[in-house]
C-alpha cells in the first residue's frame, strides 16, 4: 500500500499553508478530475451515470463509518436531517444539547417551539441526562474549539435512561475512528475532514430506520426511483434511501474518489498524521507562553485572543479562522511539519 505521503504529494498541490479545514477541506486531485469529466460529459450531450457515484460514495461512508450502506441516507445538508430528526419528536419532547454547538445540529429543535430544548456545557452532557429526556444531540468533536465530546459516556447515559442518541460527525468523520453502529442516529457533512466537495452529506439510521416520516421524499426515495417520478411514491425505498434528498450529482461524482482516498490511507493514519502535527503546534504555543482551549486529542486547535490575526496570516500565505475571537487551526492530511513551523514563526513575530 502506498504511503500518507506518496498519496498526499500525487493529490495535493495548495498554494497556500492551508490549515483550514475544520472551514473546507482540500480537494484531491482525483475528485477535481472526476468534477471536470461529469461537467465535460453534460455539455457533450452525453451525460455520466452520476447516480452510480452517489452509491459508490454511499458504499465509501459507510464503510468508513462501520454500517451497512443500506442504513445509510445521501443528502447535501445536516440542517435538514437535524430538521428530520426534530420533526420526528413528539411535542414537548425534551432534546439536550452542548452550549455553543454548530447551528445546523441544533437550531432545527429550537425552531419547534413546542419541543423542550435543554443546553448545558459539553462536558456536563453525559451527567446530564435525564428521565424524561427523549435525544441527546452533539457534534463528535466541537467547530469552535476541537473539543471532543465524550461519547462513549454520552451514548451509556442515554441508553439508562430510555434516551436516543444523535451524533454530528462534520468535524470528526474522516480523522476520528467513528463506530456509527452505537448511536441511534449519525450525521456528517462531507466537505471538511472527508475532502469532498460541498454538497455531499449523509444521515446513519438504525436498522428498522429509526421511526422518521420522510417529509421531503422526492422521487429518489422511491424503492424503483425511475418508477416513481410522477405522483405519490407509491413504494418507499425499503432502505435509509427513503430518506435521501435529491443528490447535488456533480459534487457526489467528486466525493466518491475523495472518499476513497481517504479510505486508501486509513482513518488511524490520518488521525496519527493530523494529531502528531497539533501537538507540535501546541507545543510550540507553550514556548511562546500561549495557552490554547484544552482540546486533547483533536486536530483543531483554538487560541484565545489571536482571532484577529487572521488576516495578517492571510496576507502571509497561512490559511486559518477566526472563530470568535479565538485563532484556530486545523490540521489534517495534507499538512508538514513545515506548515506548523511557519504558523509559528509568523505568530512569534
Amino acid at each position: 500500500m502506498e504511503t500518507l505521503e506518496t498519496l498526499v504529494r500525487a493529490e495535493f498541490a495548495p498554494k497556500t499553508v492551508y490549515l483550514n479545514t475544520a472551514s473546507t477541506g482540500l480537494l484531491p486531485a482525483r475528485a477535481v478530475d472526476a468534477m471536470h469529466s461529469a461537467v465535460q460529459s453534460v455539455a457533450d450531450g452525453q451525460p455520466s451515470d452520476m447516480f452510480a457515484d452517489v452509491e459508490a460514495a454511499r458504499a465509501s461512508f459507510a464503510r468508513l463509518i462501520g454500517v451497512p450502506a443500506h442504513r445509510v441516507a445521501a443528502g447535501a445538508s445536516v440542517a435538514v436531517y437535524t430538521g428530520l430528526i426534530a420533526a420526528s419528536l413528539p411535542e414537548g419532547a425534551e432534546v439536550l444539547t452542548a452550549e455553543a454547538d454548530f447551528s445546523s445540529t441544533v437550531n432545527p429543535f429550537h425552531v419547534r417551539e413546542d419541543l423542550k430544548v435543554r443546553t448545558v456545557p459539553l462536558e456536563s452532557l453525559a451527567e446530564s441526562v435525564r428521565p424524561g429526556t427523549a435525544l441527546v444531540a452533539v457534534s463528535a468533536a466541537q467547530s469552535a474549539d476541537g473539543r471532543i465530546a465524550d461519547l462513549p459516556a454520552i451514548r451509556e447515559a442515554a441508553r439508562a435512561h430510555g434516551a436516543r442518541t444523535y451524533i454530528d460527525a462534520s468535524q470528526a468523520a474522516g480523522w476520528l475512528p467513528f463506530e456509527a453502529d452505537a448511536y441511534d442516529y449519525t450525521t456528517s457533512v462531507a466537505y471538511k475532514w472527508l475532502v469532498s466537495p460541498r454538497g455531499v452529506a449523509f444521515l446513519v439510521v438504525p436498522e428498522d430506520l429509526g421511526g422518521l416520516t420522510p417529509l421531503f421524499a422526492g422521487w429518489v426515495a422511491g424503492e424503483r426511483p425511475w418508477d416513481a417520478c410522477y405522483g405519490p411514491v407509491e413504494e418507499l425505498a425499503h432502505s435509509a434511501r427513503r430518506y435521501d434528498e435529491a443528490p447535488s450529482l456533480f459534487s457526489y461524482a467528486g466525493a466518491r474518489h475523495s472518499l476513497a482516498l481517504i479510505e486508501e490511507i486509513g482513518v488511524e493514519a490520518v488521525r496519527a498524521h493530523d494529531l502528531a502535527l497539533a501537538d507540535r503546534f501546541r507545543a510550540g504555543l507553550a514556548s511562546l507562553g500561549v495557552a490554547p482551549v484544552p482540546a486533547p486529542g483533536s486536530p483543531i486547535v483554538s487560541v484565545p485572543g489571536l482571532g484577529h490575526r487572521q488576516r495578517e496570516l492571510s496576507r502571509a500565505g497561512l490559511e486559518v479562522s477566526d472563530r470568535a475571537g479565538n485563532l484556530r487551526a486545523a490540521f489534517h492530511l495534507y499538512n508538514t511539519s513545515a506548515d506548523v513551523d511557519r504558523l509559528l514563526d509568523v505568530l512569534s513575530g
